[in-house]
C-alpha cells in the first residue's frame, strides 16, 4: 500500500498541481483545503488531524504566504501535530529572501521532521491565475516595481520539485531555491506577454501608495498587505539572481518566461475583456 499525502493548499496554485501529479501516478492524496473531506483550515487547529490520520507524507503551502503574519508560529504548530501523528516527511514552500519565511522554516525544522524546503521566486502564473490577470487582461499592468528584475518561476516547476522531494530519496535535509533561467524587470515580463498575445499589453509605474490605495478595493486586506511588503521589501534587487535548484532536483533548466508565457497564452486566458 503506497501511504497517503496531504497536500495543502491543494486547490491553490501550486498544491493543486502537485496533487495531480501525485494522482497521476497512481499515489493516494488527500486534498487539505476548506472545501476538501474531511476540511483543512490553518486558522482552525482542531481541524488538523482529522486532515492527517493516516497520511505520511505533507505539502505544506501557507496562505497567503508563509512570511505573512503568524505564519511562522502557525507552521510550526502544524509541523508538531504532523510530525505526532506519524506524517515525518515535510515538504515546505517557502519565500526567497524574507525573514519571515526563514523564521517560519526554523519552526518547522524544529519539529524534527525530515523536512525540505522548496523557496520560490515570483510566480509567473501569477500573471495568469492571480491579482494581475484582470490587468493583462485589460493592457495595463500597473505596479510598484520600478525596474528591479525578478527570476520569475513556472509553478509547472516547483511542483515538479515538490513531488520529487515527497516521493524520491535524497531530498531530506536540502534547500532548494527555485527560479527561473533569467531574471526580468516587470516591464520585460509584461512586453513577454505581449508578444506572446500579439495583443497590447503596457507596464505603468506607480507608487506605492497609490497601488495600495487601488487594491484595497478589489482584493482582501491581508493579501493588500502582503503584496505591499513584497514590493516595498523583497523586491529591492536581493533577489534578482537566478539559480540552480530546479536543475539540482530534476536534472533540467527551469522553463523560461517567455516559454511560460507562449504555453498560456495559447490557452486564451489573457484573451481581452
Amino acid at each position: 500500500m503506497n501511504p497517503t499525502t496531504l497536500v495543502l493548499g491543494g486547490t491553490g496554485k501550486t498544491g493543486r498541481r502537485v496533487a495531480r501529479r501525485l494522482q497521476e501516478r497512481g499515489l493516494p492524496v488527500r486534498i487539505g483545503s476548506r472545501s476538501g473531506e474531511p476540511p483543512f483550515d490553518w486558522g482552525n487547529p482542531t481541524t488538523w488531524g482529522p486532515a492527517l490520520q493516516g497520511a505520511e507524507a505533507v505539502y505544506m503551502a501557507y496562505y497567503p504566504d508563509v512570511a505573512a503574519p503568524g505564519a511562522a508560529d502557525a507552521v510550526g504548530a502544524f509541523a508538531e501535530t504532523a510530525v505526532a501523528s506519524g506524517a515525518r516527511r515535510l515538504v515546505l514552500l517557502s519565500g526567497r529572501g524574507e525573514d519571515e519565511a526563514l523564521a517560519a522554516e526554523e519552526r518547522v525544522r524544529a519539529s524534527g521532521a525530515d523536512l525540505t524546503v522548496v523557496r520560490s521566486s515570483w510566480f509567473a502564473q501569477n500573471f495568469s491565475e492571480d491579482y494581475l490577470l484582470d490587468m493583462v487582461r485589460w493592457g495595463e499592468v500597473a505596479l510598484p516595481a520600478g525596474d528591479v528584475p525578478e527570476p520569475f518561476v513556472d509553478v509547472e516547476d516547483i511542483a515538479d520539485v515538490a513531488v520529487a522531494a515527497l516521493t524520491q530519496d535524497g531530498h531530506v535535509g536540502q534547500v532548494y531555491e527555485v527560479t527561473g533561467p533569467r531574471a526580468l524587470t516587470f516591464a520585460e515580463a509584461v512586453a513577454a506577454i505581449s508578444d506572446a498575445t500579439g495583443q497590447r499589453v503596457q507596464y505603468i509605474p506607480m507608487s506605492v501608495a497609490d497601488f495600495t490605495a487601488a487594491a484595497y478595493r478589489d482584493l482582501p486586506g491581508d493579501v493588500v498587505e502582503f503584496l505591499t511588503y513584497l514590493f516595498t521589501t523583497v523586491l529591492d534587487g536581493r533577489n534578482a539572481h537566478p539559480t540552480d535548484g530546479v536543475q539540482r532536483v530534476l536534472g533540467r533548466p527551469p522553463t523560461g518566461f517567455a516559454d511560460f508565457a507562449r504555453r498560456t497564452a495559447a490557452t486564451g486566458v489573457w484573451n481581452g475583456q
